[in-house]
């Protein structure tokens, strides 16, 4: 295992004259991927910065802040899902991509990472091709994002989305949710009584390249139910359309 305080930056390389494409920071404590992965993305023109610890990966987060965080869970001090919760509560930090890279396979597993907060999930073995295609995925869909123009604030009935605040209230009351759940509930809201395909809503919330299975969105959808009524308050009129996906219908 790699020394937990072990940390530098590694400027893109690439081929003669090729620009600094992007900055991604890698937390990793396993020696042969800690060398795998920055050998391929620094050939790529990516500039990385490594660390081994949770601890560190926040620090160097505010620091550098990176154009992507690919995140190990099984790392020192704190692991990957603790980093990525702390991180998409932070104002300051919560738009960077995390995209997680562990050998832990089970569904739970990847469920629980897109529940923190976590934009992408890849299991080891990986091949670095496919690694890449995906940090450039979600950077693709950061600027997709960026470059759509959303209302900043959204109220339906007792229902009031503030995008600016990154806050959801139903009554006044404030309820947490993911960042993921937010933009879910935002998409739906922003359109009432249109009914939205579970793939267009990956698309939407996701990407179009976002290596993400439908049932995501089904999982997602319960959740965001699920929040509101561990808070004893109405749930939002998210309704299923049987064998299409979802819709937001507020009640009269």
């Amino acid at each position: 295992m790699m020394a937990t305080d072990r940390r530098r930056v590694l400027p893109g390389a690439g081929q003669p004259g090729r620009q600094r494409i992007g900055r991604v920071l890698l937390v990793e404590d396993e020696q042969d991927v800690a060398e795998l992965i920055p050998y391929n993305l620094t050939k790529e023109g990516y500039d990385v910065v490594l660390t081994a610890n949770g601890n560190d990966a926040l620090r160097l987060a505010r620091e550098h802040r990176p154009d992507v965080l690919l995140l190990d869970i099984m790392v020192p001090q704190l692991n990957g899902w603790e980093v990525c919760r702390r991180l998409k509560k932070d104002p300051e930090l919560a738009t960077i991509p995390v995209i997680m890279v562990s050998g832990r396979v089970e569904e739970g597993d990847k469920v629980l990472g897109f529940e923190v907060g976590a934009d992408d999930y890849v299991t080891k073995p990986f091949s670095p091709r496919e690694l890449i295609a995906r940090i450039r995925a979600v950077l693709r869909r950061g600027r997709q994002a960026d470059a759509k123009e959303k209302k900043a604030s959204l109220k339906v009935g007792d229902l009031e989305i503030d995008r600016y605040r990154f806050e959801v209230r139903m009554k006044g009351r404030q309820v947490e949710l993911t960042p993921k759940e937010f933009e879910l509930l935002a998409t739906l809201v922003g359109t009432p009584g249109r009914v939205f395909g579970r793939e267009e809503l990956l698309d939407m919330v996701w990407g179009r390249d976002g290596f993400v299975e439908p049932r995501t969105v089904d999982v997602h959808v319960a959740r965001l139910r699920g929040k509101f009524a561990s808070a004893k308050l109405e749930e939002p009129g998210i309704e299923t359309v049987r064998g299409v996906g979802y819709r937001f219908r507020d009640k009269p």
